[in-house]
């Protein structure tokens, strides 16, 4: 499939996750929705797709055996230290998750890797989570359900956000490890017995949607470990989006990059009675994200690049959202303002206002002109979000996500982000 935004036509992507048990938890790059892209692994509807139960979506790095021994490593955690399996030695059941920041699929998991943890995380297991992607191998048009990318700095953000509370790792420079257990997507769970030999590897449940759920893979394993007994289902598909390696995937980043820095620029004048049109969003069955901005502030050019990143990562990735930056700068300064919208490769609509007091009539909201404003207006008109100044671009992300209607093939993530927008606001109670 291809999408035009901005003047850029782009291949999507579908990314392919899956489970790793001796919780390690590994995170993959961004993913859009769509057929895979000629020559690159992944699934129509991010459905993992290993063939045979429990082998891998690459052949290029299969996945480690059942039986084998936890491959050694020394990984750079969260906590700015590193880590090597001699931690866990005394452990009964070492679980390994290789889970993203970007995925979907590990997004909508990460309750339930959060109730695993809450069974038997006081039970002899310990749990590891680590990120497999590298941030500089995902696309843009490939972060279309995620507030952040995979870079290690935002998997610190994210797990301060989400209060994680076991080890995240990140494997992501070298993939070294990733591609030793064959880490073919996120999620995807390895679980290892007290010899630290794989007794289970694949997915955690078998259903994305947590309703659907009649068999909880990873759970019944460590049961059956914890208890001397064999396991009884060793392998399974792993359900997710596929591991973003350095070696397949840069190419595709740079072709990305390439297409936004071609792309025309344009800046039109726009009229009051267009503003309150754009206002109200009566018609455009999107959600807007709104900039209205000026050369003369710092603000707003400092945090100008952060709204153009969403605008590609949401739109580029087909998602029912548009960005609209509305400068208020003198219209005789038209000419230096497309310069910085051009330096800025915003391919986004931009409209120029006659002046704020204009703006601010045609939105009836009053701020301090000499600061941005930035707006997000549901499908319905509703505001959702409206702020004077500095924005975090995470929240800012968030309540976009919430605004979009469920994808079915990615059941979970809309309630993700409500539940993500309620706890921001109980926090600045």
């Amino acid at each position: 499939m291809k999408i035009t935004v901005g003047g850029i036509r782009s291949r999507v992507l579908m990314c392919v996750a899956g489970s790793f048990t001796a919780i390690v938890l590994i995170g993959t790059a961004a993913f859009a929705q769509g057929p895979p892209a000629s020559g690159t692994p992944g699934a129509a509807r991010g459905e993992g797709r290993q063939g045979r139960a429990g082998r891998g979506i690459q052949a290029l790095y299969p996945v480690l055996p059942i039986g084998s021994a936890l491959p050694d490593f020394s990984l750079l955690g969260i906590d700015g230290k590193r880590h090597t399996p001699q931690e866990y030695e005394k452990a009964k059941v070492l679980v390994v998750m290789f889970e993203s920041n970007h995925c979907p699929a590990s997004i909508a998991y990460e309750h339930r890797m959060l109730e695993l943890y809450k069974a038997y995380g006081s039970r002899d297991v310990r749990f590891i989570a680590i990120n497999p992607n590298n941030p500089k191998a995902v696309r843009l048009n490939e972060l279309g359900y995620t507030d952040m990318t995979d870079s290690f700095e935002e998997m610190k953000l994210r797990a301060a956000f989400m209060d994680l509370p076991w080890l995240y790792l990140y494997d992501g420079e070298t993939q070294a490890l990733s591609m030793k257990m064959g880490a073919v997507a996120t999620p995807h769970i390895f679980i290892f017995d007290q010899e630290r030999k794989l007794q289970y590897q694949g997915a955690i449940d078998d259903s994305r949607a947590v309703a659907q759920v009649k068999q909880r893979y990873a759970a019944n394993a460590i049961d059956e470990l914890l208890a001397g007994r064999p396991v009884s289902v060793r392998e399974t598909r792993a359900l997710g989006c596929s591991t973003k390696w350095i070696s397949t995937s840069v190419a595709g980043v740079e072709d990305e990059m390439k297409a936004i820095h071609d792309a025309p620029v344009t800046i039109s004048p726009v009229a009051a009675d267009e503003l309150r049109a754009l206002r109200q969003n009566a018609s455009s069955g999107k959600t807007l994200l709104v900039s209205v901005w000026s050369t003369a502030n710092p603000a707003s050019v400092t945090q100008f690049g952060a709204l153009q990143t969403t605008f590609r990562m949401y739109a580029g990735s087909g998602r029912p959202m548009e960005l609209i930056t509305v400068s208020t700068d003198a219209s005789a300064t038209s000419a230096a303002v497309l310069e910085f919208l051009k330096a800025q490769h915003a391919t986004s609509r931009n409209l120029q206002a006659a002046s704020a007091a204009e703006a601010q009539a045609a939105f009836g909201l009053k701020w301090n002109a000499a600061q941005p404003l930035t707006l997000v207006v549901g499908p319905d008109g509703q505001v959702l979000y409206q702020k004077e100044g500095r924005i975090d671009i995470y929240e800012v992300r968030r309540i976009i996500l919430a605004s979009f209607p469920e994808v079915p093939s990615w059941p979970g993530i809309r309630d993700y982000y409500t539940d993500a927008v309620a706890r921001t606001a109980a926090k600045k109670r």
